[in-house]
């Protein structure tokens, strides 16, 4: 391959790196900035979905939306970063065929080259062009891999904090509905004082009801996103070790190269190949990973429009409000028959619900004069007996020992209750999970997309930086080979007498600097 065939290499790469970079920033119409270019329809309702290939569909469109448990969303959202894939075979399959060449050459051919026949291959301005061009292009390999190691990193700092939040939101929505089913749990503990509620079946059922929105809340939030972390975290790996491994081979080439190890060169020529198409393959990647952060952040601006028409339920489940909205009536109505029935004395604790059926919770209802629910124990402290369960009563003392206990659980378990009321109710509505979504779309979302659209271009960028080396060094030792068979062919019985060999000594030095290892 000589410099005519580097100069189309050269061609060739800067074309399909133009092809690519034109495909990614061709954006429809009309669209906004937090909309990814392949959004190109909208529903009936006005929903934007998808419109992209999906090769498990037999490459027909996909228009199913933003869903991380589709296997077809997973299918087209990979394939857009087919060009990447693409000329990670183009480059491998090459290099096959190019060292299938050069293995029949070597078999086939003969150059009948002899060692008093060694002269100086380059001697002219071109060669020398030749031999600056590695080097040139070994400094930009490294400027470039510096500006992906940095994209990658970006990203996946920005990914990990999205991560972070969703995962905080579940936890912080589980606790919530934790903290009420707990409550009520104590109180079906208390036995004695419980059988004699009516309302305690009810709460039982709500409680029971709602753990299990708890549970599966959280159990489906975290296994979703942990899928989703862990492939990002094995992409952020597995980047660092090409481009640190690409670093390498390259000083390795420079070194070998100039130092004439050919058996070394050769490998290290080999091995860069490889992974040359690697990094055609982890850019086409990051463009995957480009558009799946652009897809979340279009899913997450449409959620904040419609909560209820929204496909982020995969990440953060919020679509089942019926059944939590009945159980949270039904907790409601469970505490204020508690309240009703269990205090009908008293006149003056406060009722933060209001009239059925509905019984919403209304906390500012409850005046400065009236008694909360949590004080009963202390007012009705100075009516238990001190005496311990076996102890008497003392005079104005009729309330036992263990009946106050029983009022105590109640009524600080009530409480807890009441005081988780307002972030169930936010839980319910949606209103945790809106803010939680609005945070990473205000927040994340920018900064995510810009360090992935900076590891695909960097990585691209790379790569055929990667590729032009490559070629640059497969030229340069195919020109030596080549002229050190022309040597042979005009001098074939040329035998220098020792004078002349060890006059040519001095020069020998010079000449093995200058020539290169062929291939």
């Amino acid at each position: 391959m000589g410099s005519r065939g580097l100069m189309r290499g050269i061609l060739l790469l800067g074309c399909l790196v133009t092809l690519l970079l034109a495909h990614a920033s061709d954006a429809a119409p009309g669209e906004t900035e937090s909309t990814p270019f392949h959004y190109r329809e909208r529903t009936a309702e006005g929903e934007l979905r998808p419109s992209r290939t999906d090769p498990l569909d037999g490459f027909r469109k996909y228009r199913g939306g933003y869903n991380i448990t589709n296997l077809h969303y997973w299918s087209s959202a990979v394939f857009t970063g087919v060009y990447g894939y693409g000329m990670a075979v183009f480059w491998l399959l090459a290099g096959l065929v190019y060292a299938t060449v050069l293995l029949l050459c070597s078999c086939f051919t003969g150059d009948g080259e002899k060692p008093g026949n060694r002269h100086r291959p380059c001697e002219n301005k071109r060669c020398l062009w030749l031999l600056m061009l590695p080097v040139l292009l070994t400094l930009l390999l490294i400027a470039s891999s510096g500006v992906a190691l940095a994209g990658s990193a970006g990203f996946h700092s920005r990914a990990g904090a999205v991560k972070s939040k969703i995962e905080e939101t579940a936890r912080g929505a589980s606790e919530t509905i934790f903290n009420v089913t707990r409550s009520v749990k104590e109180i079906r503990e208390e036995g004695e004082l419980a059988s004699g509620l009516h309302v305690s079946a009810v709460l039982a059922a709500a409680s029971d009801r709602l753990d299990g929105d708890a549970s599966g809340l959280q159990r489906k939030a975290e296994k979703n996103v942990r899928m989703i972390g862990k492939g990002l975290q094995i992409l952020h790996a597995t980047t660092i070790a090409i481009v640190c491994l690409g670093l390498v081979l390259a000083l390795g080439l420079l070194g070998s190269g100039f130092f004439k190890l050919r058996r070394t060169f050769v490998l290290i020529l080999c091995l860069t190949w490889v992974v040359t198409s690697l990094c055609w393959a982890d850019a086409g990647l990051y463009f995957f990973v480009d558009r799946f952060a652009g897809d979340t952040c279009a899913a997450l601006e449409e959620f904040q429009r419609d909560p209820g028409n929204s496909s982020l339920a995969t990440l953060l489940p919020c679509d089942d409000k019926l059944t939590a909205k009945w159980a949270l009536r039904d907790t409601r109505a469970g505490i204020s028959e508690v309240r009703s029935s269990a205090f009908p004395g008293l006149a003056d604790v406060c009722n933060p619900f209001s009239a059925p059926p509905e019984f919403t919770y209304q906390p500012e209802n409850c005046s400065a004069a009236e008694i909360r629910i949590g004080d009963i124990p202390q007012i009705l402290k100075r009516y238990a007996c001190s005496g311990g369960d076996g102890g008497s009563c003392g005079e104005g003392e009729f309330i036992s020992a263990k009946e106050y206990r029983g009022v105590l659980v109640y009524t600080t378990s009530l409480q807890n209750i009441l005081n988780s009321f307002q972030a169930v109710e936010n839980l319910v509505n949606c209103r945790m999970v809106k803010d939680a979504f609005a945070e990473i779309l205000h927040e994340e979302c920018r900064p995510m997309k810009r360090w992935a659209r900076m590891a695909w271009t960097a990585m691209a960028v790379l790569s055929a930086v990667a590729s032009l080396l490559v070629l640059s060094w497969a030229a340069i030792a195919g020109h030596h080979r080549r002229h050190r068979s022309s040597e042979v062919v005009h001098h074939p019985t040329e035998n220098p007498s020792p004078a002349k060999q060890y006059e040519s000594r001095p020069e020998a030095g010079a000449e093995q600097m200058a020539s290169l290892p062929e291939v």
